[in-house]
């Protein structure tokens, strides 16, 4: 119970900085587009400012879940941080849920409880499980994530396309960053500040973090909410889950049923993203896309 409660509170932290960032992003100059000089734009703008300490608290937060539970457990509740991100957005434009909104708030997190209580995730305290399966899945998903920023980049001219990519370049760098997370954890626990400090993870995990926040920044600034949020929130917990199983030693229930419950819980999941995600009370971004979302607001 006390980790699903700090991983709740992580997602509120998450939601609800995501939103403030938004907000903040949209002014950015169009030139540091996927450039580090955007973040010394943005660090000017207290909104911003004010995003990126509940998102630091947030991360916080969820470092101290995954500390004391497993990987395949933390993710997909830290993937509510849709729901809060819905509601403070819904508050600042006043819009109703609707259909939309109460179906992807109900798959959400009706997805996410059928998930935990099919799959029971156990297990996760030996960090040096599957060296060869640690390397390729992080190689695997490190070299996805900088392919689909690499194409973002080349796509400027469909920012909703852009702003996609980017979302999901940016969660699963987050989602190995959890992993990376978890085994500094153990390290630590096991041997203090020395073993930590002595091993490579906890230098990858600020490089993982920088270049994810730029990512996402440049994500925020180029479209609306909806464009980026809703991918970068799926695919954090897919990524995590993927290194919590193949790498960490999480362990899911096998059997038939249990893996039918567990892949309709992850597809109401991301369904339910989906749907948050496209709500019309989700802040709009600035640029080409504004004026387009206008002109055709989504259903």
């Amino acid at each position: 119970m006390t980790v699903i409660l700090l991983a709740l509170a992580a997602a509120c932290c998450l939601g609800t900085g995501f939103v403030f960032q938004q907000l903040a992003a949209q002014h950015a100059p169009p030139q540091d587009y996927l450039s580090f000089r955007l973040l010394l734009d943005l660090v000017r703008m207290p909104r911003w400012v004010a995003g990126i300490a509940l998102m630091v608290a947030g991360m916080a937060l969820g470092a101290v879940a995954l500390g004391m539970g497993d990987i395949t457990l933390v993710e997909p509740l830290m993937a509510t941080n849709l729901l809060f991100a819905m509601a403070l957005a819904r508050r600042v434009s006043r819009q109703r849920l609707g259909r939309s909104g109460w179906a992807g708030l109900l798959l959400l997190a009706g997805g996410v409880t059928a998930f935990i209580v099919a799959g029971q995730p156990h297990g996760g305290h030996n960090s040096e499980v599957g060296q060869l399966a640690q390397w390729l899945i992080m190689g695997g998903v490190s070299s996805t994530a900088l392919v689909l920023a690499a194409v973002a980049k080349r796509e400027r001219v469909h920012v909703s396309l852009e702003a996609a990519l980017l979302g999901v370049a940016a969660g699963l760098l987050y989602g190995l960053q959890d992993a990376l997370t978890r085994i500094s954890g153990l390290r630590f626990t096991a041997g203090g500040w020395r073993a930590l400090l002595s091993s490579w993870q906890p230098y990858a995990i600020v490089v993982l973090g920088v270049v994810a926040l730029v990512l996402v920044q440049s994500a925020f600034e180029s479209a609306p909410l909806r464009m980026s949020l809703p991918a970068l929130t799926a695919a954090q917990p897919l990524a995590g889950i993927l290194c919590g199983v193949g790498f960490l030693g999480d362990q899911l229930r096998v059997t038939t049923g249990a893996l039918a419950f567990q892949a309709a819980g992850i597809a109401a999941v991301v369904t339910g993203i989906v749907l948050i995600g496209s709500h019309p009370a989700m802040p709009p971004g600035a640029g080409p896309s504004s004026s387009a979302a206008q002109e055709c607001p989504p259903r």
